[in-house]
This record gives structure tokens, C-alpha cells and sequence, in this order.
């Protein structure tokens, strides 16, 4: 993430440094005396490109106080990308996301963080730190990027990307490595995936619905799990996770080689669409056609709302695959997007 890298900086009236100091009740429960704890189940879902407002409530001022506001990082123990800083009178910003953050101050007592034209990377737990001379007290909210996960496999076969080529991979079909729990949430909503993929915190999992011999034995139904691998010398496919997008996703009638399918998306305004697009397009815009269609990695897929018999052969909605065929055949038609 180009803004995730920790920013140390020395502030007159905004000295990041502090000593956390939380109270406690009798039971050992953390109390707090400024800030309002928020539910439990409290969750911000909004999709990529537009806004949130994290919420953060004060009961009472003291007298002198600072509120940070905190992106957690949670695959990296021990790193804080901070994104605003304010003493109640200035504000500083910090890292790609501060431009985009703000405090929204509907009142005396409020300090949420506003966020805007959120990007994948958005996506994760932020902390609001009130800091009273040595005392701390803070609060977390989670923030999630409406999506969709996809399953991803190298054009050189299955079991073929390290961890960094599972990202770059992700990130050339517009996307990000999921995280567990955005595959979980894939796997309630009916995702059935044999092959295991690379998650963001280094983990290799696949998603079972109906447990058969050829996928990991009769073993309940679940998120399989390798654990943590080796990220420089174990392989395995990847999972991605995109969201909706600014353009549109449209198809060109075939045939047409991989060259002409370039050419054609070019002559209409496009260009040809990346992998996560199509799954976009599929999930947000409804996007539905039997046809197949070259996409920018070379692979030739399409996108099925409402399935039948001559789609794909499978009863639920997807996106359908026919692999990585020749570039020179003159078969399938070309999604694009502008």
C-alpha cells in the first residue's frame, strides 16, 4: 500500500509519543471517562469509491487533549499508519490516506473520521486515540469495502505464485489479496473452491460447501486451512477481493483472436477488462452473458446472474472459465471496459 508506510513525525502541539495508560474496574474491564464506547457489532460498509464516517464520540473535554486516528495493521505487529492528528484546533494529516480524511465535528463532542473515494486498500480497523496528558483511552471501528472474492491461478498452471506474485497478480486484475474474513463471508454467500490460495496475512486456505474426496477428503464443510506458508518458496494460487468501479463492463461479438479483441475494445473507447472488473461487473452491475470473452490476462471467461442449461452447466450464478486458451484462436467475443 503506496500510504500504509509509518509516518514519525515531531509537531509542536502534536507529538505522536504518549504513554498508554487505560483504567480499569474492579472486574478488570477498561473503562473509559472521555470517549463513548461503540457497539460491538459497530461496522462501516461501504463500497470503493465512496465515503464513510467512522464514528468517535467524546461524553466530556478535559481541558487539554489530542484525538488520533489510527489504521491498524494487523499482519504487521507493531505498526500504527496514523492518518489525522488534532488538538481541538489544527489538524495534521499524515501518509496517501490523510488527504483524504477529515474530522467531521458535527458537534462540539464529535471526532469521527470522515473518508472519502475509499479505496480497496480502506479496508481494515481504525483506532480513536484520546490522549490526556499520560492517559490514553481509544476505540476501535471496523471499516469494510463492499466486494467480491475471486479465485485466481497463474496462466502457467495451478500452484505456480509465491506470496508477492499473489499480489501482484491480484493487483494487475484490479484487486487485492483477500483477507480470511472477507473469504469467509465469500463461503456463506456460496463460494466452492478446490484449489488453495494465498490471503493477505500469509495464510493459504480453500472454501469447501459440499466436502468430496477430491477436495481435502469428507472433512466437514468450512474454510480449509494450510496455516501460515513459506512466502518466498511455497506456491499456490491466490484469492483476490475487488469492488464496484467507476466505468462499465461491456461485450463485443466474436469471433475474434486475442489481438483483434485488443483492437476492438481500442475502436469503441475501452480497453480490454481485467479479471476483477468482470467479477465487478457480474456482482454490482448484474452483468450477464453466455458468451465468452477475451480479458486483458489472456483467459477467456463470462459473467452468469440467472443460470441455465446451455451457461455453464452449473446452478449457481458466477463467473465461468474456459482457462488460458491460444491467443491466435478466432472463437470468443471481447469484454471491455470503459
Amino acid at each position: 500500500m503506496g500510504w500504509a508506510a509509518v509516518v514519525v513525525l515531531t509537531i509542536s502541539f502534536l507529538t505522536v509519543n504518549t504513554v498508554l495508560c487505560h483504567t480499569h474496574d474492579d472486574q478488570g474491564q477498561k473503562t473509559l471517562k472521555y470517549l463513548i464506547e461503540p457497539p460491538v457489532y459497530a461496522e462501516i460498509t461501504v463500497p470503493r469509491g465512496g465515503n464513510a464516517t467512522l464514528p468517535c464520540f467524546m461524553h466530556t473535554k478535559p481541558p487539554r487533549y489530542r484525538i488520533k486516528w489510527v489504521k491498524l495493521e494487523p499482519q504487521h505487529q507493531g505498526v500504527e499508519n496514523i492518518v489525522l492528528i488534532t488538538n481541538g484546533h489544527a489538524q495534521k494529516h499524515y501518509g496517501g490516506l490523510g488527504p483524504r480524511a477529515s474530522l467531521r465535528e458535527a458537534h462540539p463532542l464529535d471526532a469521527s473520521l470522515r473518508l472519502a473515494n475509499l479505496e480497496l486498500e480502506d479496508n481494515g480497523r481504525y483506532r480513536c486515540e484520546l490522549i490526556n496528558g499520560i492517559e490514553d483511552e481509544s476505540v476501535e471501528v471496523t471499516l469494510s469495502i463492499e466486494g467480491v472474492v475471486f479465485p485466481y491461478q497463474s496462466k502457467h498452471g495451478r500452484y505456480k505464485l509465491t506470496f508477492s506474485q499473489a499480489q501482484a497478480a491480484c493487483k494487475e486484475q484490479d484487486a487485492i489479496l483477500a483477507t480470511h474474513k472477507q473469504l469467509y463471508k465469500a463461503w456463506t454467500d456460496g463460494l466452492d473452491w478446490c484449489n488453495a490460495g494465498w490471503l493477505s496475512d500469509g495464510t493459504v486456505n480453500y472454501p469447501i460447501l459440499l466436502p468430496r474426496p477430491a477436495c481435502g477428503g469428507e472433512l466437514a464443510a468450512g474454510i480449509r486451512s494450510y496455516g501460515p506458508r513459506d512466502k518466498t518458496k511455497d506456491h499456490f494460487d491466490t484469492f483476490c477481493f475487488t469492488s464496484a468501479t467507476s466505468g462499465s463492463v461491456f461485450f463485443l461479438a466474436g469471433p475474434l483472436n486475442f489481438a483483434e479483441a485488443e483492437q476492438a475494445c481500442r475502436a469503441d473507447r475501452g480497453e480490454l477488462a481485467r479479471v476483477g472488473q468482470l467479477y465487478a461487473a457480474w456482482r454490482f452491475q448484474g452483468l450477464d452473458r453466455c458468451d465468452g470473452g477475451w480479458l486483458r490476462d489472456g483467459s477467456v471467461r463470462f459473467p452468469i446472474t440467472a443460470p441455465r442449461r446451455h451457461c455453464g452447466g452449473l446452478p449457481e450464478p458466477g463467473v465461468r472459465s474456459f482457462g488460458y486458451p491460444s491467443k491466435a484462436q478466432r472463437i470468443y467475443g471481447a469484454f471491455c471496459y470503459r
